[in-house]
């Protein structure tokens, strides 16, 4: 991951050389220019609208002579996280988790050989088990929550990232992330910005991996929540992961997160799905500059193609209102030269 220039270490470096190598007064009346661009920032991307189009806003937004300038402390980017910086199909990554923590908890529960959604997984019948909908699939996550330390609940998402694989790639799961993601994260941080997540996936699943697969830290990741208890009882206090949830970071919920967890506007958002229309759409509609994309899947070789048809991830009226709203669409054939990072 690139360092952050000190900016004002550096200024005050460069203007004590002036000062005493030509012994005159600089010109203060313009502000400096804080824009870092290297060589090529974005070198996994495509030449094309879409990677120009970032770096001009990320240019703009950096220098201070310009209109489009943000002031540093409000320069805040959101970034959606399934189908966005790592792949999401053919299911959610921690469904998969969740399923091998069903099976490894079987053996104690031996009432989920005859009751669904559990029943289903156990038989390997997912489409069965997912037939109670949102309600099945909040049960199972809760199942997998109740009654862990949120401590032993880390450990074990740590362990299973370590060993579990994608059968796609047989690679880790945090190993499917996208290469040109990564490279815009950095790209943002070197010029002054701070990337959160807002993901209607559990908090606590992705803070115990997400600072190493993307060096976005556990405090700046938001996400649908279980409540927890602060436990006193035994040698030392815990928290306790409960059967019951706190807060659901999806769709119009989005908003309220970033407003409730960072308590500014984003002024770059990007998602995938619908599910990321509200904050896209938020970000979009401030009162100064915001830039908002879509990650359009249209890979079905290198990764998968989906977009309007209905089920996970639908994209539809992000395409519809795109041109409405200045959002720029991302496609992922045409405009990444490579994926993932373990690609040539």
């Amino acid at each position: 991951m690139k360092k952050q220039l000190n900016i004002p270490a550096l200024l005050s470096a460069v203007i004590s050389l002036s000062t005493i190598c030509c012994n005159q007064p600089l010109n203060t009346e313009k502000p400096p220019v804080e824009t870092v661009v290297t060589a090529d920032p974005l070198p996994s991307w495509n030449e094309g609208r879409p990677k120009r189009s970032i770096i001009d806003f990320i240019k703009n937004s950096t220098d201070s002579t310009s209109k489009g300038f943000i002031p540093l402390g409000d320069r805040i980017a959101c970034f959606d996280n399934d189908g966005t910086l790592w792949t999401e199909k053919p299911m959610p990554f921690q469904l998969y988790f969740t399923i091998d923590r069903i099976k490894a908890m079987a053996p104690q529960h031996p009432e989920w050989k005859n009751k669904q959604p559990y029943k289903g997984i156990l038989a390997g019948d997912l489409k069965t088990a997912m037939a109670g909908g949102d309600k099945a699939l909040l049960e199972l996550l809760m199942t997998t929550h109740a009654g862990m330390t949120t401590d032993a609940f880390e450990k074990t998402v740590e362990e299973w990232m370590d060993t579990a694989t994608y059968l796609k790639t047989g690679r880790h799961y945090n190993e499917m992330i996208y290469q040109p993601m990564l490279e815009l994260l950095n790209f943002l941080r070197t010029n002054g910005y701070k990337p959160f997540i807002v993901s209607g996936g559990g908090i606590d699943f992705m803070r115990a991996w997400t600072e190493q697969a993307y060096g976005i830290p556990p405090y700046q990741v938001v996400g649908s929540s279980v409540k927890t208890r602060y436990d006193t009882t035994g040698k030392q206090p815990v928290l306790i992961k409960l059967a019951e949830l706190n807060f659901n970071d999806d769709k119009l919920g989005k908003p309220v997160g970033i407003y409730q967890y960072i308590g500014k506007r984003p002024v770059f958002t990007a998602g995938n799905s619908d599910g990321d229309y509200a904050m896209l759409q938020y970000t979009s509609t401030g009162s100064g500059p915001g830039f908002g994309m879509y990650i359009h899947h249209t890979d079905s070789l290198r990764e998968y193609f989906y977009d309007r048809a209905p089920g996970l991830a639908q994209l539809n009226k992000g395409l519809d209102d795109a041109e409405k709203y200045h959002w720029l669409i991302v496609d992922m054939k045409n405009d990444w030269k490579r994926i993932y990072p373990f690609e040539k």
